[in-house]
């Protein structure tokens, strides 16, 4: 893959980090207002839980661009029933969980989502790169 999708893919996963990690601190702080310790554990929690699936999502396009148009709809697809398959269990196992405040959670959750979508819109706009080698 080329220098500047790596640079892509870099500036993704950092400037979503910053995002969700200000999601989370202002989320944490509102639930913590709102119910307290149990509401700033759900906001990080949230938090936390997007910033995975984030990154997993950025992390198998970028390692399905170094492969064959084949390898890369598998390792997309693969990596995306990893991730369904993983918040569902992880929804259900916290869904048990008496400390988890779910309107705080689900808050948390949708806010990193939208806004690491917005954020990853911008940076690929904004980007440019190749389409074709010279070589």
């Amino acid at each position: 893959m080329s220098s500047s999708s790596e640079k892509l893919f870099s500036s993704i996963l950092k400037k979503g980090a910053l995002l969700i990690g200000a999601i989370a601190a202002l989320g944490g702080l509102i639930g913590y207002l709102v119910a307290s310790t149990n509401g700033l554990i759900s906001a990080l929690i949230g938090a936390a839980m997007a910033f995975v699936f984030v990154s997993m999502t950025a992390g198998s396009v970028w390692l399905g661009g170094k492969l064959s148009l084949g390898g890369f709809f598998g390792v997309v697809l693969g990596g995306w029933i990893v991730k369904l398959l993983g918040f569902i269990v992880l929804v259900a196992t916290l869904r048990s969980a008496d400390f988890i405040v779910g309107p705080v959670l689900f808050g948390s959750v949708v806010t990193s989502i939208i806004g690491s979508l917005v954020l990853d819109a911008i940076v690929v706009t904004k980007t440019r790169i190749a389409t074709f080698d010279p070589k």
